[in-house]
């Protein structure tokens, strides 16, 4: 495997719609960037954000996870409170093809402010918008931009396909269209 320049993401883009809407370049005045780099996508945040505000005493368990302790919150500027985290959303909608994975790493200019971006990796034949966890490990309160870069997906390509992708085995993320909580399957749904 190895990573994917540039002209193959734009090829990707006109032949698969892989990442929709698509910035042929690099945007970077006045801005955090965002669009095609040598050898990934630099994809934007969207202006939706859950910004997570929980009771006295609050545990998050992915089992049981309480949507109410998430204050929705739309706009240019989302502010993550110390110590905290929030949910957001990539603006691009990505469709990854059979033979690809991507792997997602936050933007440094954010990680220098201490937000650290976590994304899962982008399986073969994943459909969506991107759920992505947002944390600030900063003692102080910090803001991030919609519509302006928030992290980088780097496209790699398998020597050959994948067996079973993640379509096949009908992935319960697949073509999420907004922000989308933690799903434990039961033993009622097929994988």
């Amino acid at each position: 495997m190895s990573a994917q320049p540039d002209l193959w993401i734009a090829r990707m883009v006109q032949t698969h719609r892989m990442i929709e809407p698509y910035e042929p370049a690099q945007a970077r005045s006045g801005v955090i960037s965002f669009g095609v780099s040598s050898y990934g996508y630099d994809m934007r945040l969207a202006d939706e954000f859950r910004v997570f505000v929980p009771p006295a005493g609050a545990r998050l368990d992915p089992k049981e996870f309480h949507a109410e302790w998430f204050i929705e919150q739309r706009g240019p500027v989302c502010e993550i409170p110390a110590n905290s985290y929030i949910l957001g959303r990539s603006l691009e909608y990505f469709r990854i093809p059979r033979d690809v994975i991507g792997l997602c790493f936050g933007k440094s200019t954010y990680a220098r402010c201490g937000v650290i971006v976590n994304v899962t990796p982008l399986e073969p034949e994943w459909e969506g918008y991107i759920t992505m966890a947002i944390s600030n490990t900063a003692p102080a309160p910090v803001k991030v931009y919609a519509n302006e870069g928030v992290a980088q997906v780097v496209f790699f390509a398998g020597k050959s396909v994948c067996g079973i992708s993640y379509a096949d085995k009908k992935g319960k993320y697949q073509g999420q269209q907004a922000i989308t909580a933690p799903r434990i399957e039961t033993s009622n749904e097929t994988r």
